[in-house]
């Protein structure tokens, strides 16, 4: 079996192979490459040593069985048997639901999530979008802090459970996401300095040193990422890939590092023959990340809006610290404002940037799935100092008032898992750490930044301590009881009405209309002849709509058929969704 790895700088480079030690040769052809002979099979371990250095794993390791410390492995893609004949489901008319593997069940593994995934199409979801699963230290995090691009963390199962999920999904007609993150490689375990140029001080991120994108040897460090996304969709036919924080990518070359990802993306999908996208994660309110590249955009085909995100959580709950500031003086205009016009930062004014912020997104040349609409993600609710989630700041009726704004809203709607219930369980911040100091920082940080918001201490929980990741599980016994079954029903009952009402499904932005009282707290939308109206004040409203005799599809409480005046009278904190023939 031939080896091969990027190393430079190196004078001479070994591979050590089941305790065999290998002479390496550069590779005449490309710069920089080593490559060697050895006998191995499925399972192997090997590893490189470079001038007589300790033996370190494979950059492009494709498993990592102890972690992100131990020798690499072999993995043979080709033995195991797909089950599933998948053609794949496109993002248009998709509805995501993120999922962490490591506490959507008490066991935290890939094979006992797949075993739930039979809730998720019942549901009504589309896609399931998992969280990072590359290697990082410990058994249990988020994800974000991992190493070895190519690899499936061991405790979730490593690479064949990985297949097995995703060939669960496919048999039950879902597709699958997977997060990425090529902003910034983990602290711990990362061995990528020792081999080449990963990384560079031309830039620097919030993680330190930036991913080389644009110094010398980039073109190396480029092509480590473009075939680790490559190597998501081919080798376990993952249908997409959340980009992490791009914003955070600094690319300074005329071909933008985003662009050439895309163009890949878009090669293999015409290749095999299966839809494939990307979605970004951005601060940047910039319509050229999902405008075509041949109309001069990156050619990305989605990203979160989180604008919407935070003028809905205002809305409801009238938090105004930090970005929420800017949507705090008037939030149902801003609520308004995302649904018609994609963000609220369109060139505005953000006070919490003290400066102008994003660019206007046209309407007429921007599908409205092309943006994600959520209502709580892994973000805003694992950064909250105790992980709540918006069922434990708002009453059932606002969070079904919440779930009908983001599943009939013109964008793709995205869920966090147990939301679909009102899970009673927070999600926390945890990470398991193996170096004791990197531990005690992480710990001090995080207590340090909420000690500024005037969170005391010992409120804030331990992220090393196994029992905030205990916590953070999902309890599958809840949606067999009130209040949490009737929250279930009301998601199901929506995502039914957007699979069978296409208006719902309709891609032009330009074409909602909205409406909405600021004082007396109610907002409507048109979508087509679908009309959605909620109430989000607690004593009974009247909507001046002007739809007579429209038909009622759904209501949080019971409704009356508007009469020949068309005003609909709404319940407090309640929803309605309805037809107008």
């Amino acid at each position: 079996m031939q080896f091969e790895v990027w190393a430079p700088q190196a004078g001479r480079v070994t591979l050590q192979c089941d305790d065999v030690t290998h002479a390496m040769q550069r590779d005449p052809e490309r710069a920089g490459w080593w490559r060697g002979e050895a006998e191995a099979r499925e399972g192997s371990r090997y590893g490189f040593a470079l001038d007589d250095g300790p033996v370190r794993p494979d950059p492009r390791s494709r498993r990592q069985p102890d972690g992100p410390d131990g020798l690499s492995a072999v993995v043979d893609h080709e033995r195991y048997a797909w089950r599933a004949a998948w053609r794949g489901r496109p993002l248009p008319g998709a509805v995501l639901y993120e999922l962490h593997v490591g506490t959507y069940t008490p066991e935290g593994t890939l094979d006992a999530a797949a075993e739930r995934l039979g809730h998720l199409a019942e549901l009504g979801v589309t896609h399931v979008q998992l969280m990072p699963l590359c290697p990082f230290p410990g058994t249990h995090g988020w994800g974000y802090e991992g190493v070895s691009l190519w690899a499936v963390h061991e405790p979730y199962g490593g690479p064949e459970a990985l297949k097995r999920f995703v060939d669960r999904a496919h048999e039950l007609g879902l597709g699958v996401v997977l997060d990425v993150v090529h902003n910034h490689f983990g602290p711990s375990g990362n061995y990528l300095p020792v081999f080449g140029p990963y990384l560079t001080d031309t830039h620097h991120t919030p993680w330190g040193a930036a991913v080389n994108l644009d110094a010398p040897g980039s073109d190396e460090v480029r092509a480590y990422l473009l075939g680790s996304a490559l190597a998501w969709l081919r080798d376990y036919r993952i249908d997409g890939l959340r980009l992490d924080a791009v914003h955070a990518l600094v690319d300074t070359r005329a071909l933008h590092f985003l662009e050439e990802l895309s163009t890949a993306v878009d090669a293999l999908a015409a290749e095999t023959g299966r839809p494939l996208f990307l979605v970004a994660e951005s601060d940047l309110n910039d319509p050229r990340l999902i405008t075509s590249r041949t109309e001069g955009g990156l050619g990305l085909h989605a990203q979160w809006n989180d604008d919407f995100h935070h003028a809905l959580h205002t809305t409801l709950t009238g938090e105004s610290q930090g970005y929420y500031a800017d949507f705090a003086r008037a939030s149902l205009g801003g609520l308004a404002k995302t649904l018609t016009g994609g963000w609220f930062h369109d060139g505005s004014y953000s006070s919490f940037r003290q400066r102008r912020h994003g660019r206007p997104l046209d309407r007429t040349r921007v599908a409205g799935h092309r943006l994600l609409g959520y209502g709580q993600t892994h973000d805003q609710v694992g950064n909250r100092a105790q992980g709540d989630r918006l069922s434990a700041l708002v009453s059932p009726g606002l969070v079904a008032c919440a779930a009908t704004l983001i599943l009939t809203a013109p964008f793709t709607p995205m869920l966090f898992m147990g939301e679909e219930w009102a899970a009673g369980t927070p999600w926390q911040f945890f990470t398991d750490h193996t170096d004791p100091e990197l531990a005690d920082a992480v710990r001090r940080g995080r207590r340090r930044e909420f000690a500024e918001h005037g969170w005391k201490e010992e409120d804030v929980p331990d992220p090393q301590d196994p029992a905030t990741r205990d916590r953070s599980c999902l309890d599958w016994s809840e949606p067999e009881r009130e209040p949490h079954a009737r929250v279930l029903a009301w998601y199901r009952q929506l995502l039914a009405l957007r699979h069978g009402q296409p208006d719902l499904t309709d891609p032009d932005l330009a074409d909602t209309k909205v409406a909405y009282d600021e004082e007396h707290r109610w907002i409507a939308f048109r979508r087509g002849d679908v009309l959605v109206a909620v109430n989000l004040a607690p004593e009974p409203a009247v909507l001046p709509l002007g739809v007579p005799h429209a038909r009622v599809l759904a209501a949080w409480e019971p409704v009356e058929t508007p009469g020949a005046d068309g005003a609909v009278r709404l319940p407090g904190e309640s929803a309605v969704v309805l037809a107008q023939d």
